[in-house]
């Protein structure tokens, strides 16, 4: 750092002392993350060894928990004197606006009922498909061709790259609450390199597929058992570039999907049981972070999780304390595993390749096959229904302030799962 014109004065060696941070400064993030920590831990609250950006202070009916990114919040709490409390002590350190029950988060639409909460990404799908001239687009069933294999270099190379990258960066935000789309993105993010006209292709079809059901999302259910259960699966050197094997895992609280994944091995496996059990070394990890921040927010998970691998060769190896010739060179994973095994954490299941739920996140299915995934997944599609005024008419085909467009809302609110928009 220099100092400014003017001040060289008699002490030339003087260095300027960043006394407030601004918007646009790379420190200004941290400076306040810095300074809301402060504030937060002086109030009482503990911060999250799991996960930072999480904040608690105190037990049973007087238990309150803050979640945190960047300056946007959420607070929650059975007590709501304990909520109003804290939004008064927030104001009072900081300038703060309060937008009320919680609506809209980050892009993602939360919808309370006495059933449960459900959370979708309707009008960022919305927003897509117009922007990408998809609003009028015959659905499909499936986000990926069953059997599709697609590679580095296949195709003619797109004359804009950056098109296909900008769509599959929304993309991958859009599987916050899709994870029915998770594989298909994960595969076509491989390309954004250099992509040809057949990874654009595969992309419209995502498109085509989102269509079908713009407000589908997560569902959380009231009446829900606190116990994990994950599902752990692998694709055996589907990488045709890298013969790369694929991990999936998808994992429960209940009935209630929480954690999901699709991702391209570090390695190379030699035997589809080393792919298998490296999927399951990846899982008890995730795991074993999910029990440490479950105890943050003070939620009891007294049984072991139940992981499901549909492989036998990887489950006996996991029990078997002896190792071989063929397993030494997988030891680190097989020493995580065991060890988790051991300690109570996790316990071993086999289950039929036909009820492996995270097979969809390893490979394209056929449409029976991912039909009945996606019914295992615990994705409900959100009806909203809107009443509109005489004196307010929207043009077909055009969107409302709600963000919802009227001539698809219409066609398909006999044929599927939409949101319906009721005229007055």
């Amino acid at each position: 750092m220099v100092l400014p014109p003017g001040f060289q004065g008699e002490k030339p060696n003087q260095v300027c002392k960043l006394l407030r941070s601004l918007y646009g400064l790379k420190q200004a993030s941290r400076q306040w993350n810095a300074k809301l920590t402060s504030a937060l831990l002086h109030a009482g609250f503990k911060q999250s060894a799991a996960d930072p950006s999480l904040f608690t202070r105190g037990t049973g009916s007087s238990y309150i928990a803050l979640l945190v990114y960047v300056d946007d919040i959420l607070l929650a709490s059975s007590e709501l004197t304990l909520i109003q409390e804290l939004k008064d002590l927030l104001n009072e350190t900081f300038k703060i606006k309060d937008l009320g029950v919680l609506g809209y988060f980050l892009g993602i639409e939360a919808k309370v009922s006495s059933a449960g909460l459900n959370l979708c990404q309707r009008k960022y799908v919305l927003d897509i498909l117009n922007d990408t001239g998809f609003i009028d687009c015959k659905p499909v069933t499936t986000p990926m061709v069953p059997g599709s294999h697609l590679l580095q270099g296949d195709g003619v190379p797109l004359s804009d790259p950056g098109i296909y990258r900008r769509l599959i960066g929304r993309l991958l935000y859009l599987t916050a609450t899709r994870p029915d789309i998770t594989y298909a993105v994960h595969r076509l993010s491989q390309f954004v390199s250099s992509p040809t006209d057949k990874h654009m292709a595969a992309a419209h079809r995502i498109l085509r597929y989102i269509k079908g059901s713009p407000g589908q999302g997560l569902f959380y259910p009231v009446a829900n058992t606190l116990t994990l259960k994950a599902f752990s699966d692998s694709d055996w050197a589907s990488c045709a570039d890298t013969r790369k094997s694929v991990t999936g895992y998808c994992i429960f609280l209940g009935t209630s999907l929480i954690s999901w994944r699709s991702k391209k091995q570090a390695t190379v496996s030699k035997s589809s049981s080393e792919a298998e059990y490296r999927a399951l070394a990846t899982t008890v990890c995730e795991l074993q972070w999910l029990t440490s921040l479950l105890q943050d927010l003070h939620v009891a998970v007294d049984d072991p999780a139940t992981v499901f691998c549909d492989n036998k060769s990887a489950i006996a190896n996991a029990e078997n304390h002896v190792f071989h010739e063929r397993t030494k060179h997988i030891e680190i994973d097989c020493h995580v595993v065991r060890e988790r095994i051991t300690q109570g954490l996790i316990k071993l299941l086999s289950v039929s390749t036909l009820n492996q739920v995270a097979d969809g996140f390893t490979k394209p299915l056929p449409t029976s096959q991912f039909e009945l995934f996606v019914s295992k997944l615990g994705l409900e599609c959100v009806v909203i229904e809107i009443n509109y005024n005489d004196n307010k008419k929207e043009k077909e085909g055009e969107y409302d302030e709600e963000g919802i467009h009227c001539k698809e809302c219409t066609k398909y609110d006999d044929e599927g799962p939409m949101v319906v928009v009721v005229m007055e």
